[in-house]
């Protein structure tokens, strides 16, 4: 696949990737934002009243 190339480790088994963001960015993007949202997924929810509170108000503590 043209913009991609595995790294390999000494016995042939792909271990790493690079990859063109030239080509690939909108992929790419697509890609880390659903690695954010899984990794985000057990975090406390915030309403959007208490965000915008907290965002009003940055001095206060919770």
């Amino acid at each position: 696949m043209k913009g991609i190339q595995y790294l390999v480790d000494e016995e042939g088994k792909k271990n790493a990737v690079l990859i063109d963001l030239n080509k690939w960015k909108n992929e790419w993007v697509d890609f880390y934002d659903i690695l954010v949202s899984k990794h985000r997924r057990k975090e406390k929810r915030v309403s959007w009243k208490e965000l915008k509170k907290e965002l009003q108000n940055p001095s206060d503590e919770n």
